[in-house]
């Protein structure tokens, strides 16, 4: 069989991840699916989310998907509970952590969505490490930008507020993918000596390692609407999907 690679993310986030997949790996072909039609992840309850995700793998797994990417924190924090069989799941937390770990950050922050940070598998996992982050939840950032927004006044002020308790690190983890469209706005709200993370080229290293073969077309399905997901995609990443297919789940 074939191998294909999927990318999956509650919204249009995981776009950043697919734009270096195409940068950086060639021709590889894409499923991605955003599921926006159902409860943001971060609402769900545990039960409730891997439930919906194993939902949503046996969907990506009919279309061909062998190597699936979740491209979402609030996902990625369920994938020890999720069925794995046929199917090689990668999340974006592993990763996240290592890249941030080899540079031995002075003083750290890690913002993300609230089931991200409530969770507290960044606290325990930079633990490990010998690192111990500031957290703050950045909650709103991710719907402004999922609706199109990446520079308006209330999208600014959102972010002033969730940036000023940590504006002096040396080092701010973006623990969603969303963040990189915004990086420039949030780049004006902290010291000019903060380096934002954004792990999603550290993700594509271990991607490469799966050596998925090139050709075939990228497909686009949304459980929400398809518009919206294609203004956001092009809004917040640059990215074009010329068509996108929406589904019931």
């Amino acid at each position: 069989m074939k191998q294909k690679l999927g990318i999956l993310d509650w919204g249009i986030g995981g776009v950043s991840v697919y734009r270096l997949v195409k940068e950086k790996l060639g021709n590889v072909s894409v499923v991605y699916f955003s599921d926006t039609g159902a409860v943001p992840y971060g609402k769900m309850s545990r039960g409730e989310l891997v439930a919906r995700l194993n939902r949503v793998i046996d969907f990506l797994k009919s279309k061909g998907v062998t190597h699936l990417v979740i491209g979402c924190n609030a996902a990625s924090t369920a994938i020890p509970f999720l069925k794995r069989e046929d199917v090689k799941i990668e999340g974006v937390i592993e990763s996240a952590v290592a890249m941030t770990a080899r540079l031995k950050p002075k003083k750290l922050a890690v913002i993300g969505g609230r089931r991200t940070i409530l969770s507290g598998i960044y606290r325990r996992k930079f633990a490990g490490c010998g690192i111990k982050p500031a957290q703050r939840i950045a909650q709103p950032l991710s719907a402004l930008i999922e609706n199109g927004d990446v520079s308006s006044a209330k999208l600014r002020a959102e972010s002033r507020k969730i940036l000023a308790p940590v504006k002096n690190s040396t080092h701010i983890l973006l623990a969603c993918t969303h963040y990189p469209a915004i990086t420039s706005v949030l780049k004006d709200l902290v010291s000019a000596e903060t380096i934002f993370l954004d792990p999603a080229g550290a993700l594509i290293e271990k991607i490469a390692e799966w050596n998925l073969p090139a050709g075939g077309a990228d497909i686009f399905f949304t459980t929400g609407g398809t518009t919206a997901m294609k203004t956001a995609a092009f809004n917040a990443f640059g990215v074009k999907i010329k068509t996108a297919e929406k589904i019931r789940l």
